[in-house]
């Protein structure tokens, strides 16, 4: 009995490392992606349980060596400190070789279902790896971009094992998702500020400023809309289903307008939490408003 309820201790910790709300989005991306390819989930139940399989495994495997490099900037910054690596909860090495383990399962599983779909999933597995963790998150404030490029890569990923192949409606819900991150990780980085310089991460709030942080966010909220409903029109959404897109896409843009012209911790953090609802909200809509 004890030695069950330490296993199931242990594997609390180890799921606390894998960011359960980031990596369940981004497994939602990836389904969006294949079902806007024209697949169903009754006819098609077998390869998209592969796919997602797969995808939250090397999404999972990502985050943990992400958490394994930053765990001395974790424990420097007040809400993070009590993750499972600065607390001592897990070791520095089994957080290495489970994230190595999941990356590699997930990465091979990937491309035994598809050559095209497992590439596409080992790009987004090392551009936020390697090219934004290990390389430029400590070097430079614009590292975000290389951060969005990843984002997108699942819901790319989906849809070209739906379509066998890229086409131009994959790569710009990619790029809705890359133009979001910034609305998304921007104002984060604008309400934990002091966090950030505390840890020494370069942030574009930090470099620019608060004023041109909002602009940045406000431009890339417009970019983020405008793909969205190029892509929601290039699946063929439904008349009712893009109408309810496009208030929401209105509802975003006046949010990020209201914070340039009226900026306030308050409506910051308001912005934050409403660019998750809408990107939530966007994929169900890809995925509902396409059925017939």
């Amino acid at each position: 009995m004890n030695h069950m309820k330490t296993l199931g201790a242990r594997l609390r910790q180890y799921w606390s490392l894998i960011k359960s709300y980031q990596t369940g989005l981004l497994l939602l991306t990836g389904v969006v992606g294949y079902l806007s390819a024209g697949r169903t989930l009754a006819g098609d139940w077998r390869e998209i349980l592969g796919a997602a399989g797969s995808l939250f495994l090397a999404i999972s495997g990502s985050t943990v060596l992400n958490m394994w490099h930053d765990r001395d900037i974790d424990a420097m910054m007040q809400r993070t400190c009590w993750r499972p690596l600065p607390t001592g909860r897990v070791s520095p090495t089994e957080a290495l070789v489970l994230g190595l383990l999941l990356s590699f399962v997930g990465i091979a599983w990937a491309l035994a279902i598809d050559p095209l779909f497992g590439t596409i999933v080992f790009a987004g597995s090392f551009f936020d790896v390697v090219v934004y963790t290990l390389w430029l998150k400590r070097r430079s404030a614009w590292s975000i971009l290389w951060g969005g490029i990843s984002g997108g890569m699942p819901l790319l990923a989906g849809r070209a094992l739906g379509l066998g192949e890229l086409d131009w409606i994959g790569l710009m819900l990619t790029a809705a998702i890359l133009f979001w991150i910034p609305t998304h990780i921007l104002t984060f980085a604008m309400r934990y500020f002091d966090d950030y310089q505390k840890a020494g991460v370069p942030t574009i709030p930090a470099a620019y400023g608060f004023q041109w942080t909002r602009i940045i966010i406000a431009l890339s909220s417009a970019l983020a809309v405008g793909a969205m409903v190029i892509s929601a029109w290039g699946v063929g959404l439904t008349a009712g289903t893009m109408y309810v897109l496009l208030v929401l896409s209105v509802a975003l843009l006046l949010l990020a307008a209201t914070s340039v012209l009226r900026p306030s911790q308050r409506l910051n953090f308001g912005l934050f939490k409403y660019a998750s609802l809408y990107m939530l909200s966007a994929m169900i809509l890809i995925i509902t408003g396409t059925v017939r």
